[in-house]
C-alpha cells in the first residue's frame, strides 16, 4: 500500500510534519568536513597500533620503512597539523582566500592519503580501503563545496 504525505504538510510550511532545513554556510560545511577528516586520519593511525608487529617496529624506531627520527616526527606533525588548522581557517578566512586554501589543501591531501596505504599489506586491505575511501570522499566533498561556493550578484552586495 502506498502512503503519501497529506497535501497540507506539503503546502503549509508551518505544518508540524514539515522539517526545517536551513542552508548551512559553506564555512561551516568545510570546517565540519575537515574535522571529520582529521578524526579519521588520527583514528586510522591509532588503530594501526593494534596490527601485530607494529609496536615492535615502532619501539625499534621504524614506521613503514622510515626511521622515526626528528625529520619523520616533524613531517608527521605537519601532516596532522594541516587538517587541524584547516578547521579554524575554514571558519575564519575571508571567502576568496578560504576557497583557494581549501581547493589547494584538499587537492594535495588526496595523493598523501593514497600514499599512506601504499606500503600496507593485503592483510589489512579492507581496513585501509575503507579508511582511504572515506578520507577521499571527505576530500572530494571539500573540493566540491569550495569549488561551488555561492557567489553574490552585484544586486546582493
Amino acid at each position: 500500500m502506498r502512503t503519501s504525505q497529506s497535501p497540507t504538510a506539503l503546502s503549509n510550511p508551518s505544518s508540524p510534519s514539515t522539517l526545517e532545513d536551513l542552508r548551512m554556510p559553506v564555512k561551516a560545511k568545510l570546517a565540519a568536513a575537515w574535522t571529520s577528516f582529521m578524526f579519521l586520519y588520527i583514528y586510522v593511525d591509532y588503530l594501526a597500533l593494534y596490527k601485530p608487529g607494529f609496536l615492535d617496529d615502532l619501539l625499534a624506531g621504524i614506521v613503514y620503512e622510515f626511521n622515526t627520527g626528528p625529520t619523520f616526527v616533524a613531517i608527521a606533525l605537519t601532516l596532522m597539523a594541516i587538517p587541524i588548522l584547516m578547521i579554524v581557517l575554514s571558519m575564519t578566512l575571508p571567502a576568496r582566500v578560504n576557497r583557494i586554501a581549501n581547493l589547494v589543501v584538499a587537492t594535495l591531501y588526496i595523493p598523501i592519503t593514497v600514499f599512506n596505504a601504499a606500503s600496507e599489506t593485503w592483510t589489512y586491505a579492507y581496513f585501509y580501503a575503507l579508511s582511504i575511501g572515506l578520507e577521499t570522499l571527505l576530500l572530494v566533498f571539500i573540493l566540491r563545496s569550495a569549488w561551488t561556493w555561492p557567489r553574490r550578484t552585484p544586486q546582493q552586495a
